[in-house]
């Protein structure tokens, strides 16, 4: 029985052995797979390039729309009536002040000056007899040879010959404009359009339709549209300090073309309408911009650009930056001081050079995200990068640039 239960002893042994060799293996195994499954709950932190914001001076602007209108412009219509017979310049010239544009058929208008100038003659020739008669009774009336009733008739009769020559003197004047009306002169200097008569036409003086019109191109005005919000807020800034008038008398205007094109001159401001549009709640500003070559025409969209003051110590986002939220609210993505992107919502005044003036939501020293945005969201964990490879934690970047908050 002794050999029996020592061999027993021997075998349970064995078994009790191996099976804590088994368990070690398992035991190893789950505590590795716990570890991972901890170590794959951490979020990745994202990689993000950012920029640091800094104070500065800035120069405000206004972008504005507008269009193009002549400096001068003037309607030709006739100032007497007759056909007529002859045209007198290309469509499309230049044309100077004075210059004859049309000429009317003028024989009635000769003859009518021939006709005024002939009782111009015979009102002379009256007066001479009345007033010879008005001196030969004077002589008499003085010795009781004729009656103080006949001098006064005679000296009535002179009086009004030399009215009547006065009439007829006016009559052809009359006539003789009505000659040189005849021919149709430019008013203006500048370009003509189209005619809108053609020889044979016949035209009544002072009539509604043009025969063609005269725009004056060089220089043009250009007449821009901005909110009476934004005037009112431009004219309160420089007020309150906010904004920095450039006190300059002549504000210069910069002109884009409608096909987002530069224009090579630059106009200025000649005036900003009193009044606004009741409708639109706009007020006109008006500038004068050089156009030697007639590359402005008169109805042409344009845009312009013109300082309106600047701010000082301000701080300005690249607008890539900047997101808006469902209530369009813009913000940017800041990295905190535990490296986690925060949101910051601002409030902005205007634009320049592709950025944002902000007013209100960031500090000197904020760290801002521009770059890795797709997925980003509100707390996750970041890292900076800032192109320069491996990716750094925010101390590095704060020791380096600036402190993020």
């Amino acid at each position: 029985m002794l050999p029996m239960m020592t061999n027993y002893r021997a075998s349970h042994s064995r078994v009790a052995a191996l099976a804590v060799l088994l368990l070690l293996p398992l035991s190893a195994c789950s505590g590795s797979g716990e570890a991972q499954e901890a170590a794959g709950n951490q979020p990745q932190a994202t990689r993000v390039e950012t920029v640091t914001i800094e104070e500065g001076s800035v120069d405000l602007t206004a972008s504005l729309t507008g269009r193009a209108v002549p400096y001068e412009i003037a309607e030709i219509r006739p100032q007497v009536t007759g056909l007529i017979r002859e045209r007198l310049f290309e469509e499309g010239d230049m044309v100077e002040a004075g210059e004859p544009l049309y000429q009317i058929e003028d024989t009635e208008y000769r003859a009518a000056v021939n006709s005024a100038a002939a009782a111009l003659e015979r009102a002379q020739a009256t007066a001479r007899t009345a007033r010879a008669t008005a001196g030969r009774l004077e002589r008499l009336v003085d010795i009781n040879a004729v009656s103080r009733q006949q001098y006064d008739e005679a000296s009535a009769a002179a009086a009004q010959a030399d009215a009547d020559i006065a009439m007829q003197r006016a009559a052809l004047e009359q006539a003789r404009v009505n000659l040189q009306r005849t021919t149709v002169k430019a008013p203006i200097s500048g370009r003509i359009g189209r005619s809108a008569v053609t020889p044979g036409a016949l035209v009544t003086q002072n009539q509604a339709q043009a025969l063609a019109t005269v725009r004056q191109l060089d220089p043009i005005y250009v007449d821009l549209t901005a909110a009476s919000s934004d005037i009112l807020r431009w004219k309160r800034g420089v007020a309150d300090g906010t904004i920095a008038s450039n006190g300059d008398n002549e504000v210069p205007v910069e002109i884009s073309l409608e096909d987002g094109v530069a224009y090579d001159q630059d106009g200025r401001l000649a005036l900003t309408e009193v009044s606004v549009d009741e409708n639109a709640g706009t007020v006109i500003l008006r500038a004068i911009v050089p156009n030697p070559d007639d590359l402005l025409l008169p109805g042409m969209f344009v845009r312009a650009t013109l300082p309106v003051g600047s701010y000082e110590n301000a701080l300005t986002v690249p607008q890539a930056a900047v997101m808006r939220t469902p209530r369009g609210e813009p913000y940017v993505l800041a990295v905190s001081g535990e490296n986690t992107a925060e949101q910051r919502l601002l409030s902005v005044q205007g634009a320049r050079d592709g950025s944002w003036i902000v007013t209100d939501g960031l500090e000197p020293g904020d760290e801002v995200i521009v770059a890795g945005l797709q997925m980003l969201r509100p707390g996750a964990p970041v890292q900076v990068a800032n192109g320069q490879g491996d990716a750094q934690p925010q101390g590095s970047a704060a020791a380096s640039g600036g402190a993020g908050r």
